[in-house]
């Protein structure tokens, strides 16, 4: 399916890149607004905040990983508010609301179960959220428009810097070319799959990481192993490491040297079936 460009309008609403800012999508309706938690209460005067909308409240866990929060409201920024006192451990928010003020409850009840749902399955950030949001019932028609609104809400919010929507696989064709899938095969066992993304290199659920390490290996990678295998991402299953599901790494590299259990070179040790290696590829 052809993708066509879009045209994305960014507003510094304090003339700052860390301050305020709404974000809108030429021919869409909606319209969506970032906001730091320190600049919630200077944001009182803004309208389209007193509408019906989603809200997605960003910040990490104490072990530094990205946590989301998805809710709706009827008045967004009422809501937002009273999150400030209820609420720690989020540090920015992204509001998205209808210009034509077209939204009403049963829709963004139903936004609010698609995001929530869509955020499970992509499985990048922890979810703050103690019970699944409830689905509402609606028409066909909305929910054909609905679904429309979801995909620019995931355009947005990682055109805003949060890939909380995006599948860790990224599908990414060449003309009618599929994406080629990069392998490494090393000592103790070691035996992967995986892609180069965006934002590093996922290896593939199923793939085998070397069964111990060498001594040389890089002590933040020593730990990253550890760290990997402490949270189940990698489980021990007939004398195998095997990985529980795919992981994004930050780098070829990153992911060569995990797998292989000692230092690598992800550009020249990620190959494909043909031994073509990841940096002739990229070259």
């Amino acid at each position: 399916m052809k993708k066509f460009g879009k045209t994305i309008k960014l507003f510094l609403i304090d003339g700052e890149p860390n301050g305020r800012m709404t974000c809108e999508l030429s021919n869409w309706t909606g319209k969506a607004y970032r906001i730091p938690r320190i600049l919630v209460k200077e944001s009182a005067d803004r309208e389209e905040l007193r509408n019906p909308g989603v809200y997605l409240l960003f910040g990490k866990s104490e072990e530094g990983k990205e946590v989301v929060y998805i809710g709706e409201a009827e008045v967004i920024f009422d809501r937002i508010r009273q999150h400030l006192s209820q609420k720690d451990f989020w540090n920015e928010v992204i509001t998205f609301t209808s210009k034509d003020e077209n939204l009403n409850k049963a829709h963004i009840k139903y936004l609010e179960h698609r995001l929530h749902e869509i955020a499970l399955k992509a499985n990048r950030y922890l979810l703050e959220n103690n019970t699944t949001p409830t689905k509402s019932s609606i028409s066909e028609s909305d929910r054909a428009e609905m679904e429309e609104f979801i995909e620019n809400i995931k355009l947005l919010t990682n055109t805003l810097g949060h890939k909380v929507f995006e599948e860790i696989r990224e599908t990414q064709t060449v003309g009618s070319k599929k994406q080629q899938i990069f392998h490494i095969t090393a000592a103790r066992g070691a035996n992967a799959k995986g892609i180069p993304t965006s934002s590093g290199f996922v290896v593939f659920k199923n793939s085998e990481m070397a069964t111990s390490t060498v001594k040389s290996l890089t002590e933040s990678f020593r730990k990253l192993r550890d760290k990997i295998i402490e949270d189940k991402i990698v489980i021990e299953k007939d004398g195998k490491l095997i990985f529980l599901k795919d992981y994004e790494f930050s780098s070829p590299s990153t992911a060569a040297t995990i797998v292989a259990g000692r230092n690598a070179n992800g550009l020249t040790e990620w190959k494909l079936p043909d031994g073509t290696t990841l940096k002739e590829f990229e070259s």
